[in-house]
């Protein structure tokens, strides 16, 4: 059996954001202390404090002789910091009666925060912890994560803007000229959310001697920034796969259809995190390395307003067709592929080159909820056959006959 006199139950208890168990920034963060008490306790001091903290770390090895030498490399960039005294050490006792207590807080958070993030190098956290100090006794501590989701809103010009490129490779095999290949494509707008299907519009030209298969992937980057190094991890979170292409044809996609999965947004306001997104229309030609072609993308976290613009593309809404509908009554969807068979060896070691100091410097280009904006209608004016603003009497119709 538990003594009378320890303490039953010390937990922290936040209260709902504004979407389910998230937060933003310029809100208010609050909740309560909970402490169950079997007897009669003496308190010297009761704080609570808000931390919010983006944190990146990995070693990098290298071999001098004989030896192998490990680099550090760390940073980190703080968010929130706050502390409120809930039980105010004053050089006297507080003593508190057997039951339960309630002690309520609050925080005000800042108007500019990241967004809560896991990664393998890093990561964006924020957090509540409490602390309960007592004479003689080890200082009692309850720990409460919360997560932050920055809006990012795709109804913007620069993320409704469509996204167009061109790229051609000449296929080689064994230095002879096997002919050029070629890809034009096009997506509506450049920002998205999850669960939203992407229409391609694309041309692929075949002018070569091979068979191609065209591709087209949604790749995610993860970059991690620490002093004037840098680290990446891309990963295919979704794709699809066009018919082979025989030599000297076309193909043509007619706003060929990929769905976004439930994937975290972009990471915009992070200095030293960056998640990005990107389309990318790969051409695997036979014998040479893949053709390329990526169009930038951001992940938002509110929808595309329905009447908001008339470039937001009708054909994003509409323009399903029957290869989506065969991937959608699929139960078991198929894995996307490996990274390496959408990225050449070549461009994957471009990607983790280290940045030049004008990349650290710029601005950040670019959560799981996506927030619903909600529309009130005026009714129109009512018909009436009265005219509203009769015309003065002093003005007469003009004769026909004068």
């Amino acid at each position: 059996m538990r003594p009378l006199g320890q303490i039953r139950r010390f937990v922290l208890e936040l209260d709902g954001g504004g979407a389910p168990g998230a937060h933003r920034g310029g809100e208010l963060l609050s909740g309560q202390v909970v402490l169950d008490l079997g007897r009669v306790l003496k308190v010297q001091a009761l704080e609570v404090c808000a931390r919010g903290l983006a944190a990146v770390h990995w070693l990098e090895s290298r071999s001098v002789g004989t030896n192998v030498v490990y680099t550090d490399h760390s940073a980190a960039e703080p968010y929130l910091r706050q502390r409120q005294q809930l039980i105010r050490d004053n050089g006297e006792v507080t003593v508190l009666q057997a039951g339960k207590h309630e002690f309520p807080f609050m925080f005000q958070l800042p108007e500019t925060l990241a967004t809560s993030f896991e990664g393998k190098h890093g990561s964006v956290r924020y957090w509540v912890k409490a602390k309960l100090h007592r004479p003689w006794s080890v200082v009692k501590k309850a720990k409460k994560e919360f997560t932050v989701i920055e809006p990012i809103d795709i109804n913007t010009p620069a993320l409704l803007a469509p996204q167009a490129g061109v790229k051609e490779k000449l296929a080689r095999a064994w230095y002879c000229n096997r002919g050029q290949v070629s890809v034009t494509a096009k997506i509506d707008r450049k920002g998205y959310t999850p669960g939203e299907v992407i229409p391609i519009f694309a041309e692929i030209d075949n002018c070569s001697t091979r068979t191609v298969v065209p591709k087209a992937a949604i790749i995610q980057t993860q970059t991690f920034v620490a002093r004037g190094s840098k680290k990446q991890k891309k990963s295919v979170v979704a794709s699809i796969t066009g018919d082979s292409i025989a030599a000297g044809k076309r193909d043509v996609w007619h706003g060929r259809a990929l769905k976004i999965p439930p994937v975290g947004p972009s990471i915009l306001q992070c200095r030293i995190i960056r998640v990005e997104y990107a389309l990318k229309v790969c051409v695997a030609i036979p014998g040479t390395s893949k053709l390329l072609l990526e169009l930038p993308l951001v992940i938002g976290t509110i929808p595309l307003h329905p009447f908001g613009s008339r470039s937001s593309s009708v054909s994003s809404q509409r323009s399903v067709n029957l290869d989506w509908l065969r991937m959608a009554m699929l139960e078991q969807p198929e894995a996307p592929p490996e990274y390496s068979s959408i990225v050449s060896s070549e461009e994957s070691a471009q990607n983790l080159s280290p940045p030049c100091q004008d990349e650290l410097s710029n601005g950040l280009e670019g959560p799981f909820f996506a927030y619903i904006q909600e529309f009130r209608y005026r009714p129109p004016p009512l018909y009436s056959e009265v005219d509203p603003n009769p015309p003065a009497e002093s003005i007469r119709p003009r004769c026909m006959t004068c």
